[in-house]
């Protein structure tokens, strides 16, 4: 199968920063990479920022991606893990503007209708899907990057709709 569009999608946290790649062509979907960037508790704050960069900036050089997803910041109930998501996200925004890397964000419920056809599914059913949709034997680990992954999909399956409805015109 031909490359086609390459999307990375991305889940951004403190301590993991999860990520995706796949390949969307005529042919279908092909997985490409996945993974998590993990920091340490124990490290320096500004430390563990950084080396989401530095790492994420390693992926996006080693595989090249034409766009990026990335879920919408929602309201949580811990405060302060919602800072550090929120200061991931930045870091992860920053790091594909300077790529040139497009980025479109997706709410939880976009992301889970996209995936799964209903924006009730739980975690474990949109794990299930993305490994039907992506042709593998089992659910990728850890949920950080099947979650990454849905992400990706969901802006292959959501663009390539638009497209579809634009063209149609």
């Amino acid at each position: 199968m031909k490359r086609g569009r390459r999307v990375i999608g991305i889940d951004p946290g403190l301590a993991h920063t999860g990520f995706g790649i796949v390949d969307a062509s005529s042919s279908g979907l092909k997985l490409v990479s996945y993974g998590v960037i993990e920091t340490a508790a124990g490290e320096d704050h500004s430390l563990r920022l950084l080396s989401i960069y530095n790492r994420l900036l390693a992926v996006l050089d080693e595989f090249r991606p034409d766009e990026a997803e990335m879920e919408a910041l929602y309201f949580a109930r811990n405060v302060t893990s919602a800072l550090a998501v929120a200061e991931a996200k930045g870091v992860v925004t920053l790091c594909l503007a300077q790529q040139a890397v497009p980025l479109t964000m997706y709410t939880p419920n976009q992301i889970k209708s996209a995936v799964t056809g209903t924006s009730s599914a739980d975690k474990e059913t949109v794990e299930q899907y993305v490994k039907l949709l992506l042709h593998l034997k089992t659910v990728p680990r850890p949920d950080h990057a099947a979650d990454a992954l849905a992400g990706a999909i969901t802006h292959i399956h959501t663009t390539r709709c638009a497209t579809l409805a634009g063209g149609a015109s």
